[in-house]
């Protein structure tokens, strides 16, 4: 998949995961990748900055809980401007899908 095309819907994809339950990094990409059937993968190296970037501007929190394992994991949690802001990108994606759709035609959606 084109890189350039994942970066546009990144902040939808991982906040739309976060609006289910809390989530560690490696879960996230895990879920991702499960969900996609393997069409999305995100790297440590691409999720970590994410996730800390929406951390700094307030879209998520995050917090350390042990694991079943004893290991400590950071979790993240979506906030109300988070809820918010993914509100607005999939508003901002649904008409982009649309405009796209009126070129390619639907059978391709």
């Amino acid at each position: 998949m084109d890189k350039e095309l994942l970066k546009g819907s990144t902040p939808i994809v991982v906040l739309s995961l976060l609006q289910e339950r809390p989530m560690y990094g490696y879960q996230i990409m895990k879920e991702i990748e499960a969900i996609s059937q393997g069409a999305l993968a995100f790297k440590e190296g691409t999720l970590y900055p994410i996730l800390h970037h929406f951390e700094m501007v307030g879209y998520v929190t995050s917090s350390w809980s042990n694991s079943e394992g004893g290991r400590k994991r950071k979790y993240y949690a979506i906030t109300d401007e988070g809820r918010a802001h993914l509100a607005a990108k999939t508003r901002e994606w649904r008409m982009f899908r649309k405009a796209i759709e009126k070129f390619v035609g639907e059978e391709f959606a």
